[in-house]
């Protein structure tokens, strides 16, 4: 049995050909699960556990399997540092009988008797895992991501008292700092402007853009009631979010100023959910929210076509291209494009089963990462960054 750090080795190592050195593949994190386990959706959740597989769909293993080694605990891959050095792994645990509340009223509770959600730091090289979320506890339901422009810091979502609340925080979890003090409304999708001046953020799905500090928010008038999913653009310069109505949202961008709103493209009636269990989910699924091109000059988002939802690229004037033509029943989600700009990872469901794909852009091409089984899924992927690639979030079901 080899160690931990020589498996590291040999899943990073890539052989060379002859004539031409082959440059290493990157990582891709993702979370694996079951989807067709009966019982509702406890039963599979808690089958979910973080892995990483390489770019050419070699070397998939589990990380950090002893964080899900206790029953109804579960790991989910939910990003990486500026780096690529450290891993972020949210650990899962609910009590059964909250699980079984849930499912018979077909709502989540969240209390800190039920739940218990920490997002721990991964060192790749060593395995090493660290509950940054237990130091100074604020809250029993926690997901973290590494500040973009100071790898020091971390961003940090809390369920505080029933609402959701971002804070900036040291990265070993002290000093805390919340960043929309006085408000009372729930706030999600919080993220980081890449030069880390800025955050944008909403709260009761309306867009909240301010500095780094929480100070001088402006509000992102859409006249839309749900607005969802905030993104900095690679050059902070841009907002990508969603927005409409509750299933029935679009892509939209704004200025940093939260000037210059206009609508990307339609997502053509797709509700902007991908179901990540194959057994009834009260919660709906995962939400597939468009994100940005490496260079900032373009959007990654996925649409419906027929009984298919395909993936689809737009540029900031508006000229959409669809990128798949798939056979009947075929689902993208979740695209996300390596630092380079040359691929795309994404998640397709084909035959009932949920698989990671890589395409390369220029061509088209594409190529499985993954081979799971009928009642198995793969979801969230997230490419381990070059050191020059700091992503300013995260993304989660």
């Amino acid at each position: 049995m080899k160690s931990l750090p020589v498996l590291i080795a040999v899943l990073m190592s890539v052989p060379a050909a002859a004539d031409e050195p082959v440059p290493p593949q990157p990582l891709i994190g993702f979370t694996e699960l079951q989807t067709s386990l009966p019982g509702g959706r406890h039963a599979n959740v808690r089958t979910m556990r973080a892995s990483v597989v390489r770019a050419d769909g070699a070397g998939r293993r589990l990380l950090t399997p002893e964080l899900a080694t206790e029953p109804d605990t579960w790991t989910q891959f939910a990003g990486w540092s500026p780096d690529g050095r450290t891993a972020i792994v949210g650990r899962g645990w609910q009590s059964p009988a909250n699980a079984q509340w849930e499912e018979d009223h077909k709502t989540f509770r969240h209390t800190a008797e039920g739940w218990l959600y920490d997002a721990y730091l991964v060192d790749i090289a060593t395995g090493q895992a660290t509950n940054v979320t237990a130091v100074e506890r604020v809250s029993f339901y926690n997901s973290i991501f590494f500040w973009p422009g100071d790898s020091t810091k971390l961003g940090l979502t809390a369920l505080v008292d029933g609402t959701s609340k971002p804070f900036r925080m040291d990265r070993d979890g002290r000093n805390k700092v919340d960043l929309n003090q006085g408000s009372t409304g729930f706030t999600y999708g919080f993220n980081g402007s890449r030069d880390g001046s800025r955050i944008a953020y909403h709260d009761n799905y309306q867009i909240y853009l301010a500095d780094a500090d929480g100070k001088n928010r402006v509000h992102v008038a859409t006249g839309q009631p749900f607005n969802f999913g905030p993104t900095w653009s690679p050059d902070s310069q841009w907002v990508l979010f969603v927005a409409g109505e509750h299933y029935n949202c679009h892509p939209h961008i704004v200025r940093a100023d939260g000037t210059g709103l206009r609508k990307l493209a339609d997502r053509n009636g797709y509700r902007g959910v991908v179901e990540f269990l194959d057994v009834y989910d009260f919660h709906g699924g995962s939400s597939d929210t468009p994100v940005w091109a490496a260079d900032g000059q373009s959007v990654f988002y996925t649409a419906l076509v027929g009984p298919n939802v395909e993936l689809f690229q737009v540029t900031l004037d508006g000229r959409a291209m669809q990128l798949t033509s798939s056979p009947a029943g075929t689902l993208h989600y979740h695209p996300q494009p390596s630092a380079d700009g040359k691929r795309l990872l994404y998640g397709s469901k084909r035959g009932g089963v949920r698989q990671l794909f890589v395409m390369a852009l220029a061509d088209r091409s594409e190529q499985v990462l993954t081979d799971l089984k009928p009642g198995q899924g793969a979801m969230w992927p997230h490419w381990q960054p070059d050191p020059v690639d700091e992503p300013g979030g995260i993304n989660r079901p």
